[in-house]
């Protein structure tokens, strides 16, 4: 058969020792506020240094893997917060940064906006108001 793979995911990042290490989860890293996610991610930044240092006597290649995958988690979490602040920030505003407004398709984004669809002319106005659509009822 195949070689057991479950070294692969007996690392953590807690206090620093590689045989304690896991994985941030991410449901966590959101729980956190911005500075302790900054002094996490430099933490995180000084291991993976000295692992990169480290690496060519150390017995467990995929430490330098981990770490970084942690480190974009860390970035990921940082950077969904800083646009989830930005949207509410500029919600009821007239204008809104081009990164903020839904993306759809080109098209889409260049077509009328509902209102001005709607929108009708003075004598198409008049016209609709003087004939107005009839009601009809089926006898029975």
């Amino acid at each position: 058969g195949e070689p057991e793979r479950s070294y692969r995911y007996s690392l953590s990042f807690t206090d620093g020792s590689s045989a304690t290490m896991k994985k941030p989860r991410c449901s966590e890293l959101r729980a956190k506020n911005k500075k302790e996610l900054l002094t996490q991610l430099e933490e995180l930044k000084k291991e993976l240094m000295s692992a990169r240092v480290a690496r060519h006597n150390s017995s467990d290649p995929l430490k330098l893997r981990v770490l970084r995958k942690s480190i974009a988690r860390i970035h990921i979490i940082i950077n969904q917060k800083q646009k989830e602040n930005l949207r509410l920030l500029y919600t009821n505003k007239k204008w809104k940064p081009l990164d903020l407004r839904p993306k759809k398709t080109r098209a889409i984004r260049r077509r009328l906006t509902t209102h001005q669809e709607n929108a009708k002319t003075l004598k198409e106005a008049r016209k609709l108001s003087k004939w107005p659509q009839r009601k009809f009822a089926v006898k029975a």
